[in-house]
């Protein structure tokens, strides 16, 4: 319950934060896909702990291996299952949080919910949850590029009131990753870079916008109604840990201009139709219009802070709380390959979707 996405091309999440393991089951994977934990890996060191100065320091090689689902290196079609052992794990340092709820943490609703909560690190609560969805993605970008030619990336948009100028129709992968902030805007990302050092100082915590492209798309992926591309975009970005807000191509800002304005005039162009705008985000009515799909997701300043705040105890009486332990001061860089995976794992169901409805890409 509530730890399963998508239809066609289902995947389940299991595993705790300092527990033997993280890691997922795909269901509905195509077979005959050419796969190995290479293709799985580069996608998780982007996500890891430990790769630069500025996120969390807990050391883990996050290595995948896969445990069921294909044979001399191709998918069966059966379920894939893959796994990633805990190495680092550090439960002493959570001691503490067995007796007092942290604050906006998901300590407590847990509690309320069952009863019980594994206190290690926020058990299942824990961002490392993500490794599964990120493994995941990767199966499913492999099968978007080489099926259906789509590509996605995503990048820092923003952090706190420091935004960045990208074009999201011609940025590139290198160009994010030239930073650690993972900003393909220079001048912007050493701006970040440093707020996010001077936040880790202050014991503090800070957040921003994530923004994310999906090129290639051909039109009429998603479904009218219920199963909106957009509506299952934002679900799959709003599941994510610390996120707070989505929204697809003008967003919000769209509410400050008139239909006129808003409009995106159509245009044959090279034999196709076009949009001379994208204000739309690439989808309309819940399809894909053919144009770039773009959105951005806000992410909270991470909840743990190494500050003393007020709380309350498992006996539900008012104490104090300092956080302990290894965490990020921002989650954005470590955010992006999350983000990116669960847009794959959003399109390439829609992708299946359309080609068993209508037998077209």
């Amino acid at each position: 319950m509530g730890n399963s996405f998508g239809h066609l091309f289902r995947v389940t999440t299991w595993g705790e934060s300092h527990g033997g393991g993280v890691g997922v089951v795909i269901d509905g994977c195509p077979p005959r896909l050419a796969l190995t934990e290479a293709d799985i890996q580069p996608d998780l060191d982007r996500r890891r702990p430990g790769q630069s100065s500025i996120v969390s320091p807990r050391q883990e090689a996050d290595r995948a291996r896969i445990l069921s689902g294909t044979f001399e290196g191709r998918t069966l079609g059966t379920p894939i299952s893959i796994w990633v052992q805990n190495q680092d794990a550090r439960p002493e340092a959570y001691s503490e949080m067995a007796e007092k709820f942290r604050p906006s943490h998901a300590d407590y609703t847990y509690q309320a919910k069952f009863g019980i909560r594994n206190w290690q690190g926020g058990g299942r609560s824990s961002a490392r949850e993500t490794i599964g969805r990120v493994a995941a993605g990767a199966v499913a970008r492999k099968i978007l590029r080489e099926q259906f030619g789509v590509a996605i990336l995503a990048y820092v948009k923003q952090v706190q009131r420091i935004g960045a100028r990208v074009d999201y129709e011609r940025v590139t992968f290198e160009e994010i990753e030239a930073s650690i902030v993972r900003c393909p805007d220079r001048v912007a990302a050493e701006k970040m870079i440093r707020l996010i050092e001077r936040t880790r100082r202050a014991g503090d915590s800070v957040g921003g916008i994530v923004e994310c492209a999906a090129r290639g798309v051909p039109p009429g992926w998603g479904e009218p109604v219920f199963d909106r591309l957009e509506a299952d975009l934002g679900k799959g970005m709003l599941s994510l840990p610390a996120s707070k807000g989505f929204e697809i191509g003008s967003g919000f800002g769209g509410a400050l201009l008139t239909g006129l304005q808003h409009n995106d005039a159509f245009r044959m162009k090279g034999g196709k139709v076009r949009t001379v705008t994208n204000n739309s985000g690439g989808v309309q009515g819940g399809i894909s219009n053919g144009e770039t799909i773009y959105f951005r997701v806000a992410f909270k300043p991470v909840a743990t802070v190494m500050r003393e705040q007020e709380t309350v105890d498992v006996r539900l009486e008012n104490t104090t709380l300092k956080a302990r332990g290894r965490h990020d001061p921002c989650v954005l860089p470590r955010a992006v390959p999350m983000v990116e995976a669960m847009a794959a794992l959003v399109l390439v169901d829609h992708a299946l979707r359309q080609r068993g409805q209508c037998g077209n890409p």
